[in-house]
């Protein structure tokens, strides 16, 4: 199975539909000229192709192993890691005063959806130090940056997160670690977490976790977690690497998919620590690497969305089977099959939507970093959940069309499409799930009284005013659906019952990305003179925008027939 690095799609992206190079980006790309974009792309592509392509099937079938208190990884794994780190690619967005490339996270979403496309497994290892990084760029003090940030920029320790516990799920606020503080400042650690991506593992020198506990007569629920950084390895203040601190993974779960990925249950006996940002504000922090990784998240669904629609393709092309309507004489590929073309127009139009979002979302944050614009803040929060949800949505979506494409062949474990769809399922969970997500969007997303969704709605009605005659009958199919998620915007910020405005929350997010989608879509009908573009904006818009109407709708009724039926008296 081949991949083949989407560099046109980028290059249409940054060049011609946000045009990178005009004014509105200058704070964002000043320092780069077409030719250092082009060699980052190209030295990504590279890297994903040659090197971490051909270990995404290896890490599926001979998963990480725990051998005794060390994480043995995939065969191909270390060397793989070794291109990642040594390509400088872990610190691509960093701070260059700590080692970091300094770079936009628009170009980290790229080089993110091509390492994710190419090997999903080994990718998260890299995410995960990401958002460590941004983290401790804001919360830590001095001391803690100096020592840890060139480390993790330059991939030689990497990082993860720990919240959840077997008790507390996503509930957060329930977790029971504590952190008893010591006479010179540290804390010693004591609990267990669950759900750990790359917990532990044999790429890098140290592993750098961030842990939520609690403080001796701290506040109950989130307002009583604090945040700390415990290494495997003690290091002293040059950084040299001292005895092994006292925590340990005790077990590795056994997975749907991600095998390549090591997934520990983790061991906190008497841990040393350290607080990152003030007591009983971790949240605020890890809420930090979360936002981080979660885009990230974002870009792994749009990167499965990718790679099983370029398999889904191929396989189409060359499998012969019956014959078409449209082919006179000769038999062609299944791709001529007009149900199967709607299955990779579906797949392909789904795909540029979430990179749409992902893109327009990694910009927005970067207009924030780079150039203090606060109302790009504002923008980026506002799209984060749903690109982290709809694009995890659609990658399990995309890939299931994909098993569909391939038949038989689909559910047969040799041809390697079934792992597509194994390895992403879990990015509709984890990083908070897609109901999370829907749920944040209308309570905190929405508390400006629905100031920024109102702007992006405005942003969609100046697109279909540009919209010419020869699309006039497309930008009015939009208009129509964005009176629609108007009308269900308005509904949710009026209700008086929070529990309505829950229960109409997915639908809601649904039909709000949907809505984004066909915004993207006619602008690229407007500005390209491309047939295949103007092929799929058509196809979206005519077949695929309607089902936005009927979630606006879902958004709009009340919770009450959601508990109507008696679950709880059927098993009586």
């Amino acid at each position: 199975m081949n991949y083949q690095a989407p560099l046109e799609e980028f290059n249409f992206l940054l060049n011609t539909f946000f045009d990178i190079k005009s004014s509105s980006y200058e704070q964002v790309f000043k320092n780069l000229d077409s030719e250092i974009i082009s060699t980052i792309l190209n030295e990504g592509k590279r890297l994903s192709e040659e090197v971490l392509a051909p270990i995404n099937q290896v890490g599926d079938l001979k998963p990480a192993k725990l051998n005794g208190t060390n994480v043995e990884c995939p065969p191909g794994f270390i060397e793989a890691y070794r291109a990642i780190k040594d390509g400088g690619w872990i610190g691509i967005s960093g701070d260059p005063q700590f080692g970091g490339m300094g770079l936009p996270i628009t170009l980290t979403t790229c080089l993110n959806e091509m390492m994710s496309s190419a090997c999903l497994s080994l990718a998260l290892n890299p995410l995960m130090t990401q958002g460590q990084i941004e983290a401790l760029e804001n919360y830590a003090c001095e001391e803690i940056k100096a020592l840890y940030l060139p480390k993790l920029n330059s991939g030689t320790w990497t990082g993860t997160m720990n919240l959840t516990e077997p008790h507390a799920g996503s509930d957060v606020g329930s977790l029971s670690t504590k952190a008893e503080p010591l006479v010179d400042g540290t804390f010693e650690i004591y609990g267990q977490k669950i759900y750990i991506s790359w917990g532990d593992h044999d790429l890098a020198e140290n592993i750098c976790h961030l842990v939520l506990a609690r403080l001796p007569g701290c506040p109950k629920g989130v307002k009583g977690i604090s945040l700390f950084i415990v290494p495997k390895f003690i290091p002293d203040q040059e950084g040299n690497l001292g005895s092994m601190n006292k925590l340990k993974p005790i077990s590795l779960e056994k997975k749907m998919g991600l095998h390549g990925s090591p997934t520990a249950v983790m061991q906190y006996d008497g841990a040393k620590g350290w607080l990152i940002g003030k007591k009983n504000e971790g949240m605020a922090a890890m809420f930090t690497m979360m936002n981080n990784a979660r885009l990230g998240v974002g870009v792994q669904g749009l990167s499965q969305c990718e790679r099983a629609t370029q398999t889904a393709t191929r396989f189409a092309t060359g499998r012969i089977q019956g014959k078409s309507p449209v082919i006179d004489e000769k038999t062609e590929g299944i791709i001529q099959h007009a149900d199967v073309r709607r299955n990779l127009m579906t797949m392909r139009v789904l795909t540029t939507v979430c990179r749409y979002i992902c893109f327009d979302t990694a910009l927005s944050l970067d207009k924030n970093k780079f150039g203090g614009d606060t109302k790009s803040a504002a923008r980026a929060a506002f799209l984060i959940p749903i690109a982290k949800s709809f694009s995890t949505e659609c990658g399990c979506k995309v890939s299931e069309i994909g098993i569909q494409v391939h038949g038989g062949m689909g559910y047969i474990e040799d041809t390697g499409v079934s792992q597509f769809y194994r390895d992403v399922r879990v990015t509709a969970i984890y990083e908070g799930t897609n109901g999370i997500q829907a749920i944040d969007l209308v309570t905190r997303k929405l508390a400006d009284n629905g100031k920024v969704a109102k702007s992006l709605l405005l942003e969609i009605r100046e697109v279909e005013e540009q919209a010419g005659s020869e699309l006039q009958d497309l930008a009015n199919k939009v208009s129509e659906v964005r009176h629609e998620v108007s009308k269900s915007l308005e509904w949710i910020l009026n209700t008086s019952e929070v529990n309505d405005r829950l229960a109409g929350a997915t639908p809601f997010l649904r039909a709000f990305s949907l809505l984004l989608g066909a915004k993207y879509l006619l602008r690229e009908a407007i500005i390209s003179d491309n047939q295949d573009r103007l092929a799929l904006s058509k196809f979206y818009i005519n077949q695929i925008l309607p089902q936005a109407k009927a979630e606006a709708n879902a958004a709009r009724q009340n919770a009450g027939e959601l508990y109507d039926y008696k679950f709880e008296e059927y098993f009586e």
